[in-house]
């Protein structure tokens, strides 16, 4: 059986946090490419961007569930 993440849901904040570093490692992504496209740091930062806007979804996910879940309950 594979691990599974667990988040704890704690709204917006958190999804701010991660949807600003996520905007920040985009523009420093396009800086780069604009002036060295074919940088090994690229996809340093490509896996970096793809890791964070998981997390997001991660996060919007279980909100959503547990929304739901809520909802159900009544």
């Amino acid at each position: 059986m594979r691990a599974q993440r667990v988040w704890k849901v704690n709204g917006d904040a958190s999804i701010g946090h991660l949807q600003s570093r996520l905007d920040d490692l985009n523009k420093r992504l396009g800086q780069l490419e604009s002036q060295h496209p074919s940088s090994w740091k690229l996809e340093e930062l490509k896996a970096s961007a793809l890791s964070l806007s998981r997390e997001i979804d991660d996060i919007r996910c279980a909100e959503a569930t547990a929304a739901l879940s809520e909802l159900l309950r009544k």
